[in-house]
């Protein structure tokens, strides 16, 4: 049977006291690099490295990017982490054309605001300048083109503004594809009818319609358009009825020629 060893307490004392000078020295080292961290953490947050140093504005088409900046209040002198990116958005969804926003902080100090504007449903004629229409009724007086772009439906005539509105938010329901076979709206009221509207579309057909329930009267003029005989122009009654054709007889060119000549 072998012997145990016996340790002596006075060959485990120094045994002792180097682990826990060890223990000491490493908590030690821990705080103190714990101490320097803080130090240049509070350092970095008082100093111009910590500010915002770019801002970078995405989506928008119509608003001046330092109109968005001016409203989210950001600026070089902003520490990049005092603010809150929910504020900033709910600061620039506070301006009427922008119908969403996202404020999003990207490595190193660049803040980008993100912003979804709302969108072009037409334009509008006035004294021979053309300005944008939003889908909520809203004018850009800001924008003023002297010629039509062509991109939109052209509003002609409307010199109210609860006409103007009220159309926008039918524009808005229509599909992408309708809305492109309009080419120009004129509001034409009557004595029995103030949401009368005509309608010029580039496919060579007039409409007649209401302006109160526009978009549901005008989801059918394709199937409509379909029916009819190639290359026959008319004009096109939308309404509570359904849809009216009325051909419109356009003359040959050997008719045009023979009553030439008869004169």
């Amino acid at each position: 049977m072998a012997e145990k060893k016996v340790v002596s307490i006075e060959d485990r004392i120094p045994k002792l006291k180097e682990a826990r000078k060890k223990k000491t020295n490493r908590r030690l080292i821990f705080y103190l690099s714990l101490f320097f961290i803080l130090i240049s953490i509070i350092v970095y947050l008082q100093s111009p490295l910590s500010q915002v140093k770019e801002i970078i504005v995405k989506g928008n088409k119509y608003i001046d990017d330092s109109v968005l900046i001016e409203l989210s209040e950001l600026t070089n002198e902003v520490n990049f982490w005092s603010f809150s990116t929910k504020t900033q958005e709910k600061l620039i969804l506070a301006h009427d054309e922008i119908k969403d926003v996202s404020v999003n902080r990207k490595f190193l100090n660049t803040v980008v605001i993100e912003v979804e504007e709302l969108e072009k449903v037409a334009y509008v004629n006035k004294k021979n300048r053309h300005y944008p229409l939003l889908e909520n009724g809203e004018l850009l007086n800001t924008i003023s083109l002297k010629s039509w772009q062509g991109d939109a439906p052209l509003l002609v005539n409307f010199s109210k503004d609860v006409y103007i509105k009220e159309i926008a938010k039918e524009l808005k329901l229509l599909s992408n594809a309708i809305a492109s076979l309009i080419s120009e709206i004129y509001w034409s009221p009557t004595e029995s009818n103030e949401n009368k509207v005509t309608l010029l579309m580039n496919d060579g057909f007039e409409v007649e319609t209401t302006i109160r329930h526009f978009s549901r009267y005008m989801k059918t003029y394709p199937s409509i358009v379909n029916q009819l005989e190639e290359n026959q122009q008319g004009v096109i009654t939308l309404g509570e009825g359904g849809a009216v054709f009325n051909p419109i007889k356009v003359k040959s060119e050997n008719q045009e020629g023979e009553n030439e000549a008869t004169r």
